[in-house]
């Protein structure tokens, strides 16, 4: 392992990847929660106007 002095250390570029994996957790992520207002909403809806299904 090489030690870098100060002068090399300003010269390192840093970067950012957006890989396969992390859009994929990313538009999961999304899905769920669009998923769960959907149901949400369908559950408030379906309380609200009385169409319930019966013990």
């Amino acid at each position: 392992m090489r030690f870098l002095n100060n002068d090399e250390l300003l010269l390192v570029e840093g970067g950012f990847n957006i890989t396969g994996s992390m859009l994929t957790s990313i538009v999961r992520g999304i899905s769920t929660v669009l998923e769960a207002g959907r149901s949400f909403g369908s559950s408030i809806r379906r309380i609200y106007t009385g169409n319930l299904c019966g013990f």
